[in-house]
């Protein structure tokens, strides 16, 4: 099954697919129509996905190569942040939820209190990107302190020239996820450290508005996840961010190495495990985003996962069926 969904991935014409089923492959299908296998049997449907819109370029992704090979199975993908992803799946709503930060212990209560059960999956890195417009031509890094300073409500208009005063004396403009976003939550924890966000900040679950407006505007800044960089960085500058070892530019490298802290965090998909068990469609999906996640990670701009962590999930996974 892994073999044939890789064939797929990877844009491997029909015939060679044949030729593949021909010399082995289609036994291992035969093998598993006889025992059941969801490769050998056409599945029907719905799969139900909400929450972070960081995720969602994933998730897409999968969902769409997914549908090409059970057609008869809709996968809906939602975007309404990882919080409203989680409230929707803690109440039984949808069997998977996409979250750019771990569950949090309410949220693992309010699952327990609807019954909920459910399993926890990695599907790649993300290094949340800080951005600013092409036209800005002073900031070449910016320091965790600078960054703080900049983005912490402190009862002041911020100015630029307020975090080095070689800066340009003018407004900062602010650009941010919304509250229901894991992007902004992260941002939260590892910078403003639960304080409260400058409130002359712009904030949006849609990423798409925080590039406009960060394009729109010379002084302006904001952040989101690296796949969104790279999507717009012909538009965008991003900026390297000192961690305290010197500056450090997001990059697939210094991602998956832990190089670019603090601003480096894996992102998640949490099954709903009664929909595991009770709903094929449902597995055979989880299965085919593992073992498609790596590749499709890379394909819209995320760090796959050491191959380890994929073939070590796929075993949690089968221990769930």
């Amino acid at each position: 099954m892994s073999k044939w969904k890789r064939l797929m991935l990877s844009g491997i014409l029909g015939g060679t697919m044949m030729i593949v089923a021909a010399c082995g492959g289609g036994n291992g299908a035969q093998e598993n129509e006889a025992d059941g296998g969801s490769a050998a049997k056409e599945l029907s449907g719905e799969v139900i996905m909400d929450g972070s819109s960081t995720v969602f370029p994933i998730a897409e992704a999968a969902a769409e190569e997914y549908m090409m090979e059970q057609p008869n199975v809709k996968v809906s993908v939602g975007v309404s942040g990882t919080g409203g992803g989680f409230e929707k799946f803690t109440k039984g709503e949808t069997d998977f939820s996409n979250a750019s930060r771990p569950i949090k212990e309410e949220e693992k209560q309010a699952a327990a209190d609807n019954g909920i059960e459910f399993q926890e999956f990695q599907l790649a890195y993300d290094g949340l990107s800080v951005i600013v417009n092409k036209e800005n031509d002073w900031v070449d890094y910016l320091t965790v302190d600078e960054l703080k300073k900049m983005w912490t409500e402190d009862g002041t208009v911020k100015k630029w020239s307020d975090i080095r005063p070689e800066w340009p004396d003018e407004e900062i403009k602010f650009f941010s996820p919304g509250h229901d976003s894991g992007t902004f939550d992260y941002f939260d924890e590892v910078i403003l450290e639960g304080k409260e966000i400058v409130k002359t900040a712009q904030l949006s679950e849609d990423d798409n508005i925080l590039v406009r407006g960060v394009e729109g505007d010379k002084y302006a800044i904001g952040y989101f996840g690296y796949a969104y960089y790279l999507e717009n960085k012909d538009k965008l500058k991003v900026v390297p961010i000192d961690g305290g070892n010197g500056p450090v530019e997001p990059t697939n490298e210094t991602i998956e190495t832990g190089k670019y802290t603090p601003l480096s965090r894996p992102l998640f998909t949490y099954v709903n495990v009664k929909s595991l068990k009770e709903k094929p469609q449902v597995y055979d999906y989880m299965e085919f985003l593992l073992e498609t996640a790596g590749d499709l990670a890379e394909e819209v701009g995320y760090v796959r996962l050491p191959e380890d962590k994929y073939k070590e999930q796929l075993e949690t996974l089968a221990g769930l069926k």
